[in-house]
């Protein structure tokens, strides 16, 4: 608490580094804080990737498994040296498992503000229907 107005404190996890696999670049990797939410139509995820553009995000779907990846690039000080800093800069990498309740081909991503909005609309259910039988 400071002058009587609690502070809040920036948390980044990081990123463990799965086995056999290597990371191609020297710097750390955080698991970006996520919000995921429902609405009837789809399953909406937030991810708070601050200092990472659209450039820099790569998004994968392979085997029911969504990976984003991102690469946040430091900010230039010039002659300046941080005093304090919220966060140390780094990479994001974080893997859902998603059902067959997603359809894996509508999956739709944007950014705004350091936040990756991920909507994942969820697949129509299978419909009856009648099978007409021809004559040989």
């Amino acid at each position: 608490m400071t002058n009587g107005v609690p502070t809040l404190e920036a948390q980044k996890e990081e990123a463990p580094v799965l086995e056999g696999a290597e990371r191609t670049r020297e710097r750390r990797a955080y698991v970006p804080r996520s919000d995921i939410y429902e609405t009837e139509d789809a399953i909406f995820v937030l991810a708070d990737m601050p200092g990472v553009d659209e450039d820099s995000i790569e998004i994968t779907l392979e085997k029911n498994v969504l990976t984003i990846a991102a690469y946040a690039e430091s900010s230039d000080l010039g002659d300046y040296e941080p005093v304090y800093a919220e966060y140390e800069s780094g990479d994001y990498t974080r893997r859902f498992s998603l059902s067959d309740q997603i359809d894996q081909a509508k999956i739709e991503a944007s950014l705004r503000d350091g936040v990756l909005k991920l909507m994942l609309p969820k697949a129509e259910p299978a419909r009856a229907r009648t099978i007409k039988v021809k004559a040989d």
